[in-house]
């Protein structure tokens, strides 16, 4: 080849290679910092999409189990309510039994029967005022609620629907109006306080079993969370070996694309020379 001043091709080359190398630093000196091989769009089109729609899906999935988590409460409230009313009604046994008993007088019954109206009073005041936020969970107000469990929004996929029936008042108990002040009366409470007790265990049993249900639900979008974290990382995370090693190698190759460009700026001095 003859020497030329006007274009130096050697230099032109050694730009586009020093450009090449600088380009790869820089992008691998943005994916370690970022922590994501994708830095831009063009770096992977495909994977880029893919990569959002799952990080989409994975916020969905974590508000969902938030949801879970919540309406998980809101069962827990409302059976802790019914535990205390139980623990109510099997005190009002326990005065039914010992004023059936001519073991104590008739001034002794009043005694009792004043602390059974009193519990009375109180186990319907829980049931009425159980509450989650705003919702009455326990007078029989029978409100449906929806909880969202999923990530979508297919109602029948992603919706789990739940009447909260129970109604746990003294008169719907049937345990309103209960005396023990006499032996007759503390007979018909021992009745009716077992009855009651039926009808505390159901509601406890139905509230149970939902809760088992959404424990259920909660598990599998923790199942989903891992999994779809773990497909998102494989897709969009930078591999830090391999960019700490393209770092590395695209360093060395600008370094002597630098070198390599500084003596081909040199040879248009040479044939100077000649003239």
């Amino acid at each position: 080849m003859g020497m030329r001043i006007n274009t130096n091709v050697a230099s032109i080359g050694a730009q586009r290679v020093l450009t090449k190398q600088q380009n790869r630093l820089e992008h691998s000196q943005q994916a370690l910092a970022s922590g994501s091989r994708i830095v831009k769009a063009a770096d992977d089109a495909a994977g880029l999409a893919i990569s959002e729609n799952i990080k989409g899906q994975l916020v969905g999935i974590k508000m969902a189990r938030n949801n879970s988590y919540n309406a998980q409460s809101l069962i827990q409230v409302s059976e802790g309510g019914l535990n205390e009313i139980s623990n109510i009604l099997i005190r009002m046994r326990e005065l039914g039994v010992q004023a059936a008993s001519d073991t104590v007088s008739d001034v002794e019954r009043e005694f009792l029967d004043q602390e059974a109206q009193q519990l009375m009073q109180e186990s319907d005041r829980i049931a009425k005022s159980t509450r989650f936020g705003n919702k009455a969970l326990l007078d029989g107000s029978g409100e449906e609620f929806e909880y969202h469990v999923g990530p979508f929004a297919d109602e029948d996929q992603n919706v789990i629907k739940y009447e909260i029936s129970a109604d746990a008042t003294t008169s719907t108990l049937g345990v309103d109006g209960l005396s023990v002040a006499d032996k007759g009366g503390a007979r018909d409470t021992l009745a009716a306080v077992d009855d009651a007790l039926v009808m505390i265990g159901k509601m406890r049993a139905d509230f149970g079993a939902v809760q088992s249900r959404l424990q259920s639900t909660t598990s599998n979008l923790d199942v989903q969370y891992e999994n779809l974290s773990a497909a998102k990382s494989r897709i969009s995370d930078a591999d830090v070996a391999y960019e700490s090693s393209e770092m590395t190698s695209a360093q060395i190759l600008q370094n002597a694309s630098v070198s390599v460009l500084a003596q081909a700026n040199q040879n248009g001095a040479a044939a100077l020379k000649l003239i």
